[in-house]
């Protein structure tokens, strides 16, 4: 079998993976909705409350894992491209506590406003986030440069930055009043309960233009994963390049951050899962991370909204008890 088939054959199997969940999904919950009954309210014939819990709750939560998850893992895949480091993750080296501390201050002085989800301040939010989210990139690489940009001093520094950003969320979080405390928590652990096609709306375009143009670089991104001598030698524009990526990447998980909290190891753990099945070569591997990443996060979703019925457990915090395993298991072996 050729690679490329065999790449055809695993994208397959992954759509399929995400079918197959977002079914049981629909299915599952506090009211349990059986798979006839799930195809009549799609087709027009099912009654009032298998429509409401279907196309206001469940799918567009399912929806805004699939975006999240797809834009967390392509952002991953080109810090750890374009850093050459395996332990990259926007979560990680700061962006997106960056992220997080801009929306924080939005929430601050909005005053609560911005969590009754009125259209204005849900499509705000993401500019917020990047706005954070570019601050923090911009300030990781301006500390990190000294006659280029080293790899591992990167994401030493971003993880310096990525404290500094929580000790801040923290005192502003303080100053605000308790409902809105509780909700910000809430948010920061990585929650997408009670976001609906609004929140759809907002994060779509960001996935839909950006991880398109990410493909396009693919060739880029292969060059780049070599080391900037030979990116160089084979004529690519290193610095230039690696900041227009750096800002994708930023981006993604800024926008992510705004709808979906501070969701972290989906950008760690799904490249390197991809890089086992299809390899380094990112025409290949940013399809398939964002596969994997949008059926990890369909499921993580899944679990956290099942596994205590009818309480939740943020996705974030599912993730992360996976990730955080992962992530010791490659500190131990780089």
């Amino acid at each position: 079998m050729t690679a490329v088939k065999k790449n055809w054959l695993i994208a397959t199997g992954l759509v399929v993976a995400i079918l197959a969940t977002l079914i049981v999904s629909l299915n599952l919950g506090v009211i349990r909705i059986s798979p006839i009954e799930i195809l009549n309210t799609f087709t027009g014939n099912g009654d009032g409350q298998n429509e409401m819990v279907l196309f206001h709750f469940r799918l567009p939560r399912m929806v805004i894992a699939i975006l999240i998850g797809a834009a967390m893992a392509v952002s991953g895949s080109i810090l750890q491209s374009v850093t050459q480091n395996d332990l990259a993750d926007p979560g990680i080296i700061g962006i997106n506590a960056g992220a997080g501390f801009s929306v924080i201050l939005y929430l601050f002085f909005f005053q609560g406003n911005a969590f009754e989800g009125t259209d204005l301040s849900v499509f705000l939010m993401p500019i917020a986030s990047l706005v954070g989210s570019t601050v923090a990139a911009v300030l990781i690489y301006a500390i990190s440069w000294k006659n280029g940009v080293s790899p591992m001093r990167l994401v030493l520094v971003g993880i310096g930055i990525n404290s500094a950003f929580a000790a801040l969320i923290i005192i502003f979080q303080l100053k605000m009043d308790p409902k809105d405390f509780t909700r910000a928590t809430v948010w920061l652990s990585g929650n997408i309960s009670g976001t609906d096609w609004v929140y759809v709306l907002t994060l779509l375009p960001w996935v839909l233009v950006l991880i398109p143009l990410v493909i396009m670089k693919a060739g880029t991104l292969n060059t780049l994963h070599f080391g900037d001598e030979v990116a160089a030698g084979l004529g690519a524009a290193v610095e230039r390049e690696r900041r227009i990526l750096l800002l994708i990447a930023v981006a993604l998980a800024g926008a992510s951050v705004s709808v979906g909290g501070g969701i972290a190891f989906i950008g760690l753990v799904v490249p390197h899962l991809a890089r086992k099945l299809v390899g380094s070569m990112h025409g290949a591997l940013i399809p398939i991370a964002a596969l994997m990443g949008a059926l990890l996060l369909l499921v993580a979703d899944t679990v956290g909204r099942n596994i205590l019925a009818p309480s939740e457990i943020p996705v974030g915090l599912v993730v992360s008890a996976v990730g955080g395993i992962y992530f010791v298991y490659l500190l131990m072996k780089s």
